[in-house]
């Protein structure tokens, strides 16, 4: 009885042997022909990087939140880019900051996003941003209330395209016009359309220097005892594109209001123009004269 029990147990040895030998060796092949996956929080080499600044030193939007967030979940479900979000100026130099904080050579474009006023950027700094964008080509778009900001920099109003000079009809439904219906961020827009938002007067500003992409449509404008009406010309743009230097420069009056930024029109604006300011997309900066509307200015 003892021979046998003994028996057994050599053979149920045996088998246990071999049935890890068969694993350990199923598990080396797999090893050898399947490559390890890659470390986690490896950031892929080709994921572009934004730096976005919502710091207000002006009027405060209650979209900045909502505007930052949109750019940041877009690059997330795209893939395209990482969004940094600061309500400081604080990475806006090319000053090593240690501290692992990135600098301006680490991102590949900067979004203001309704930043308003004078914002805390020293003279070195204002010199590494136009430099960063000028002669490194960095790429910029402005959002909104990004055209109401930094009045003393001269600079700045050259590489934004102008600045803010009132808003005439407030928050409304504005009739606006695609005058460019090939360029990426306004491919997806009708010829004309409404949208219920606060569109920006600009002054400093030219039609021959930028590219305009969308603009008011002058013929449905209201302009009877509006003393906030400054442009002789009738000419109210709504987005434009322009190069500054090496940098490519996209700007937008859309995008005050919270509601906006849960707009798919508007969202997608946006997403393509980053894209383009980035070089993923290409699109015309060439400037062209005011397309002639049907109808009278009132």
């Amino acid at each position: 009885m003892r021979l046998i029990r003994n028996f057994l147990c050599l053979s149920l040895a045996v088998f246990c042997f071999a049935a890890f030998t068969r694993t350990l060796r199923a598990q080396q092949q797999a090893t050898e022909n399947f490559e390890m996956p890659p470390p986690p929080h490896v950031k892929q080499v080709h994921v572009k990087r934004i730096l976005v600044i919502g710091e207000t030193k002006g009027f405060e939007h209650d979209s900045v939140s909502a505007a930052m967030v949109a750019i940041y979940t877009m690059g997330r479900q795209s893939g395209l880019w990482d969004a940094t979000l600061r309500t400081d100026t604080e990475l806006l130099t090319k000053k090593t900051l240690g501290r692992n904080a990135k600098n301006l050579d680490y991102f590949d474009a900067i979004v203001f996003a309704s930043t308003t006023g004078e914002l805390d950027m020293d003279a070195s700094q204002k010199q590494d941003m136009i430099s960063a964008i000028h002669d490194d080509g960095k790429g910029f778009v402005g959002i909104h209330a990004a055209l109401d900001t930094n009045y003393t920099w001269p600079e700045y109003g050259e590489m934004i395209g102008g600045w803010f000079d009132q808003h005439p009809w407030g928050t409304f439904e504005a009739p606006i016009i695609n005058e460019a219906p090939d360029f990426p961020a306004v491919r997806h827009f009708p010829k004309a359309f409404v949208k219920y938002d606060e569109i920006y007067q600009p002054k400093d500003w030219s039609r021959s220097k930028v590219n305009v992409l969308l603009s008011l449509d002058a013929s449905k404008l209201d302009y009877a005892n509006n003393p906030r009406i400054h442009r002789a010309d009738h000419d109210f743009p709504v987005a434009w594109s322009k190069m500054y230097g090496k940098g490519r420069v996209f700007y937008s009056t859309l995008g005050h209001t919270e509601e906006a930024w849960q707009d798919p029109d508007i969202r997608t604006m946006y997403f393509e123009a980053i894209k383009w300011v980035l070089g993923m997309t290409e699109g015309s900066v060439a400037s062209h004269p005011k397309p002639a509307i049907s109808g009278t200015d009132h």
